[in-house]
């Protein structure tokens, strides 16, 4: 088998299952895991799949190769012409954008080399990232003539208005350091530390109420798009419904207490 038989053969996505964490890694690093409908697909369904299991609590989205993601898969786009398949191949991305913060696990974007275009919508779509510092972050479609709008939608919820605007329409990429200053991801560190650094942080949250993170997790997203007035009316309801479910209850008894609590997801 040759090398390239071999690359052809391997699983477009991979996933591992450790103590919480699903870890799902875009395998096609030959393509720079550009985001080809099978992989799209792929993404989503083992998103829906997660989306259901209560041993995982967190979910890290990694990548493999010299790329994190270099957008839509341009040869495959290019083998189309027909409005259709533009249509339903942008639908299906934007699911997929909707997938990540609409499963009730927190996502974490691990990512350690360049993010461009949809795959910059993709570390957008996270709820949170580390990332490397040698990552860095673009949407250069207008280098090609196809602006990203797409990408923008997740990416101008993360950063401000101007910045989006300058990166949209000069196409120039932005580095590690400064995507950590504008919120684009939130925290860098050497390369050789990104593993621990993703580890600890999603650590961190496996160690809190699953019910709670679902919780506050989907408020957090609805809220953003209310008039203040009606967030903190909506947000008043959440929080009287948190207040009643056996973890918030278990969680403030060992706070007195001065004990860990023991989350039992309900």
């Amino acid at each position: 088998m040759s090398i390239a038989e071999a690359h052809a053969a391997e699983p477009i996505l991979l996933r591992e299952d450790r103590d919480g964490v699903a870890t799902l890694t875009l395998n096609r690093p030959g393509a720079r895991n550009a985001l080809s409908r099978d992989l799209m697909a792929a993404l989503k369904a083992e998103l829906d799949a997660i989306a259901g299991d209560r041993s995982v609590k967190v979910v890290v989205l990694a990548a493999a190769g010299p790329a994190f993601c270099a957008g839509h898969d341009l040869k495959e786009v290019r083998s189309r012409s027909d409005e259709p398949f533009f249509k339903a191949l942008f639908e299906q991305c934007s699911e997929l954008m909707l997938t990540i913060t609409r499963i009730p696990q927190l996502v974490i974007a691990r990512v350690h080399a360049m993010a461009t275009a949809a795959g910059c919508q993709l570390v957008a779509s996270c709820d949170l990232a580390v990332a490397s510092d040698t990552a860095k972050f673009a949407t250069p479609g207008v280098n090609i003539g196809l602006f990203c709008s797409t990408p923008m939608v997740a990416i101008s919820r993360n950063i401000g208005r101007k910045k989006m605007m300058e990166m949209l329409v000069t196409g120039e990429a932005i580095d590690a350091p400064t995507a950590e200053t504008l919120g684009l991801v939130n925290r860098v560190v050497p390369a050789d530390a990104l593993d621990a650094a993703v580890a600890e942080l999603a650590g961190r949250i496996v160690s809190k109420s699953p019910l709670t993170l679902a919780i506050g997790k989907q408020a957090f997203y609805a809220q953003l798009e209310m008039p203040m007035e009606d967030a903190y009316g909506y947000a008043s309801a959440v929080m009287t419904r948190n207040m009643l479910a056996r973890d918030a209850q278990e969680g403030i008894d060992a706070f007195i207490a001065k004990r860990q609590p023991v989350w039992r997801g309900e």
